[in-house]
């Protein structure tokens, strides 16, 4: 299906600038908006001063950090919904921000005639350029088949999950998903090591066999080699967990694993270490009385690196 609509895209940090390259390789005419100019003229695209001047583009996706830089480049004057005489048709914004901020938009957006879409992508970059990030959707069901081909784009798969603001609960559950897997991976690594077994053996044999996923898999080089650049910080991650223990608390569903985890994630935070989530490998680590060194192994990320 060829990819006709004029497409603006706002944010084009390192998540903003991985997907907007993959629309913009699949065909797709695309003029983008950053707060520093300089990375959106990266891109190799036409860019604009202000995000304003995307008024009249057809779909507009948002990429940004946090729920008052997604109302920046919405609201006021300057921002995507600021022109009176014109509108995009739709309205996309794939970040992770809080669920009464992207209701807040949805309003904005819905008194100009515009359809909004949140859409919170999981994985970083790297899962990004690689075409397995996922998607989740919620807004009308209208303009989600409209922009399905252009999701199609940028993830291996998009799933409409339902009108509101549905699709950042399912973000939020996802993520909070990510820590528990993240500390049961870690502290059950320690024990292994701590009784002989080398980290890169046993998340081998842990990869290969049932309990083994694409995460896991994903994570073994950081767990081997130590090297935590970040990909998604634990500060980020208990500020997803508070949003989810809200929820929880709202609708009164009992959380004691995901409670306990936001323990240990704030415990990690605490001990001061710097990178990636996956440093809850080296908390649990020191909570084991284990000092940790790289093994200097190559491993496979599954994601087409090493």
């Amino acid at each position: 299906m060829e990819l006709t609509a004029r497409v603006g895209w706002i944010g084009c940090g390192r998540m903003g600038s991985a997907m907007a390259t993959r629309l913009i390789t699949a065909g797709v005419s695309v003029t983008a908006y950053n707060r520093t100019r300089s990375k959106a003229e990266a891109l190799g695209v036409e860019v604009v001063d202000r995000p304003v001047d995307l008024a009249g583009q057809d779909i507009v996706f948002v990429m940004v950090s946090a729920s008052d830089d997604l109302l920046q480049v919405v609201s006021g004057p300057e921002g995507v919904l600021g022109d009176p005489e014109r509108a995009p048709r739709i309205l996309v914004d794939c970040s992770t921000v809080a669920s009464e901020t992207s209701a807040e938009v949805r309003q904005l957006a819905e008194a100009r005639g515009t359809a909004f879409l949140a859409a919170p992508i999981s994985g970083n970059p790297k899962v990004v350029a690689s075409g397995n990030s996922v998607q989740a959707v919620s807004g009308p069901r209208e303009a989600y088949d409209e922009v399905a081909p252009y999701f199609g784009a940028i993830a291996k798969s998009a799933v409409y999950t339902g009108e509101g603001e549905v699709a950042r609960l399912v973000k939020i559950c996802h993520n909070m998903m990510l820590g528990i897997v993240t500390q049961a991976m870690a502290e059950i690594t320690v024990l292994a090591e701590k009784g002989g077994v080398a980290r890169h053996a046993w998340l081998e044999f842990l990869n290969d066999s049932v309990m083994g996923s694409p995460f896991t898999r994903y994570k073994s080089p950081a767990f081997v080699n130590l090297d935590f650049t970040p990909t998604f910080t634990p500060t980020l991650l208990r500020k997803d967990f508070d949003l989810g223990m809200a929820v929880a608390y709202e609708h009164d569903v009992s959380m004691p694993v995901s409670a306990l985890t936001l323990e240990l994630v704030k415990a990690t935070i605490g001990a001061g270490y710097d990178g990636d989530f996956a440093v809850l490998l080296l908390e649990s680590a020191r909570a084991a009385g284990l000092t940790l060194q790289p093994e200097n192994v190559t491993v496979d990320d599954g994601l087409g690196g090493r």
